[in-house]
């Protein structure tokens, strides 16, 4: 594959795809790319592809554990398939799929407290993964039309998905456990969940958590809006017109001091001031973007610029796009990892 390389910030940086793998470095850039059903490794300081494997069918989202051992992949097949995909990442290599059953179309993903969560658009349910047991041990309806991204709260107390096609999120909350009464039935092995639907805009899609826990925002891609809810009391508290239709994917920086939104449909990157609630810059990457992704210093924020088949690399304080990867044809999930 060719190389790309920006000048317009005065220097460059190369992304090249290295055959074969080398050891995945400590912290690493994942990249996934649907049309060569691959999972690349980035070594985010040379830029560089250490290692490439395979995907398994229409790869979409991936995630890594905690310790950075392993790597997780969805294969959405649009809500047909059923498998994900594990990496062993100090390889890397592909491991034995992952069989959901009756749950099709996993995508969204987060790894929390040992365990792997995900969606199933098709089931309209979230579950959970225990690798210890290799078994499925939890699974909760939301009732909702493609149950699409996943957020799990580190203590485990909340998750929140966005619902497509039903224009809601999705926030559950887990209940306090109840004393067990003397021959009444056992309590659900995954404990009580009160479920709460919030209606935002159509297409809801991306969203994520402002970094205080407060706020919600939803990029909705249908009507080029975004919904902001408050987290607590659960209810839409504004909805900014935004003009992003195609709006894929939504992270806030670190700082909280900026939202971005990609898109599918949009040669730029749209970047809003979270004080202000207002555009603050239309940044060029391309033709479309899908995934998102913020590097855990705040420094640079990754962009999967599908269309193209790079991934943009954008600097956080310039706001300007300082390089390229290129990582495989359309990418689209992206993940961070660290090995501990």
């Amino acid at each position: 594959m060719k190389s790309r390389s920006l000048c317009a910030a005065g220097f460059v940086l190369f992304g090249s795809v290295l055959l074969g793998s080398a050891e995945t470095p400590n912290a690493a850039l994942l990249v996934l790319a649907k049309t060569d059903h691959t999972l690349s490794v980035v070594d985010p300081t040379t830029l560089k592809v250490t290692g490439q494997v395979p995907s398994g069918p229409d790869p979409h989202e991936v995630i890594a554990s905690e310790d950075g051992r392993f790597a997780y992949i969805s294969n959405y097949g649009g809500g047909t398939y059923n498998t994900i995909t594990p990496v062993d990442l100090s390889k890397p290599q592909a491991l034995p799929t992952i069989d959901l059953g009756a749950l099709r179309g996993p995508h969204g993903l987060a790894y929390v407290a040992g365990k792997l969560w995900f969606t199933a658009e098709g089931a309209k349910a979230v579950g959970s993964y225990d690798p210890g047991s290799s078994k499925i041990d939890w699974i909760l309806g939301t009732g909702q039309n493609r149950t699409h991204m996943i957020y799990m709260a580190p203590d485990l107390s909340r998750f929140i998905t966005t619902n497509i096609s039903s224009a809601t999120i999705t926030v559950g909350e887990k209940v306090a456990p109840r004393s067990q009464t003397a021959g009444t039935p056992p309590r659900l092995p995954g404990g009580e969940w009160n479920e709460t639907l919030v209606a935002v805009g159509k297409g809801a899609e991306g969203f994520d958590l402002s970094p205080d826990g407060k706020e919600i925002w939803v990029a909705n891609a249908q009507d080029g809006t975004i919904s902001v809810v408050d987290a607590d009391e659960k209810k839409l508290i504004q909805t900014l017109e935004a003009n992003v239709k195609g709006a894929n994917r939504l992270k806030f920086t670190p700082d909280s001091k900026h939202v971005f939104v990609s898109s599918l449909s949009s040669p730029d990157l749209a970047v809003f001031d979270v004080g202000s609630r207002k555009e603050a810059k239309r940044v060029k990457i391309g033709h479309g973007a899908a995934g998102l992704l913020m590097q855990p210093d705040g420094s640079r924020a990754y962009v999967a610029c599908t269309p193209d088949s790079y991934v943009a690399i954008v600097d956080t304080r310039t706001l300007e796009v300082i390089g390229h990867i290129d990582a495989g044809k359309q990418p689209d999930g992206l993940a961070w990892t660290v090995r501990k």
